[in-house]
């Protein structure tokens, strides 16, 4: 049975509701993500990783295979007119290729094969490198895309709330080296050397191995905790501000289509394809799409 470009691309997308093959190898595919992930991580402990070794390299042998295959499917489904915006096939492929999943794609596979051909990589690298497959998960969500965007977006006060937090913690950097520098010479030899402390105290953090002896620094720390709550309390919120924006936009834009397609009483079966469409494309549940149809037809 010859497969077509277009259902591989469906099929390595992230599936629609009614397509079981697709969601399996969603499945599949982020089940093989998160065993590496789990395998790699195992493979660190010393007394697994020698004891179990073999097995580890079977499992990433399958793994390296089975996310080539992927990759070099993927790049050949790119070509497809519904994949992007590029008017070419190669154009479409480049596009994917050196777009943020496409590397990630890449970084999947690439620390193994060039572990393979020269065996003089230091493989505590690969093993770090490796980690990076969870990336990969954001081929099957919006997650990382939605926080992104709404980062972005609110681009002008986050840099506004970085900015206050990057003079928090020069200040409090000087201000504690001048005042513990003779009492802790060792800790807090310079400003760069006081800012590992600015940092911890000003997130929060507060891990104890540093900390000012002094009347004085024991002030400069207070000061600086409270800075701290202020700063990354801007920083929190307006990310989280803005997380509920993206989620309320996209909301705003499946209800002005379901509004238009509305506005001769009853939704087509075209009508209802593009919402469906447009659904997929912004990763709302299939329930908002309901709650929407019933809540206009009630108003009208």
């Amino acid at each position: 049975m010859i497969v077509s470009r277009k259902r591989v691309l469906e099929l390595l997308n992230q599936a629609t509701d009614d397509d079981k093959p697709s969601r399996l190898v969603d499945r599949f595919l982020s089940f093989l993500i998160v065993t590496n992930i789990i395998a790699v991580s195992l493979e660190s402990v010393e007394a697994i990783g020698i004891a179990y070794a073999q097995a580890f390299l079977i499992f990433e042998y399958f793994s390296v295979v089975i996310f080539a295959i992927e990759y070099l499917a993927r790049i050949w489904a790119s070509a497809e007119p519904s994949s992007g915006p590029a008017q070419t096939e190669t154009g479409r492929r480049l596009a994917y290729i050196f777009s943020f999943n496409g590397l990630v794609d890449l970084i999947a596979i690439l620390p193994s094969i060039l572990a393979l051909v020269a065996g003089n990589v230091d493989l505590r690298w690969v093993r770090v490198v490796r980690l990076l497959r969870i990336l990969k998960i954001s081929n099957y969500s919006s997650a990382l895309e939605d926080l992104a965007s709404a980062i972005y977006e609110e681009r002008r006060s986050f840099l506004a709330a970085l900015y206050l937090f990057c003079i928090a913690l020069f200040i409090a950097s000087a201000l504690m080296y001048v005042v513990e520098r003779h009492a802790q010479p060792d800790q807090f030899s310079s400003i760069p050397e006081a800012m590992w402390w600015a940092l911890i105290t000003l997130t929060t953090v507060g891990y104890g191995d540093v900390s000012p002896i002094t009347p004085l620094g024991k002030a400069v720390g207070a000061l600086t905790a409270l800075m701290g709550v202020c700063t990354v309390a801007l920083l929190t919120g307006i990310i989280a501000n803005a997380f509920a924006s993206q989620v309320s936009r996209k909301k705003d834009i499946l209800m002005a289509e379901v509004s238009h397609a509305l506005q001769d009483g009853i939704i087509s079966d075209d009508e209802y394809k593009k919402i469906e469409h447009l659904r997929r494309e912004l990763n709302l549940p299939e329930e908002h799409v309901s709650a929407i149809v019933e809540i206009m037809y009630k108003d009208r």
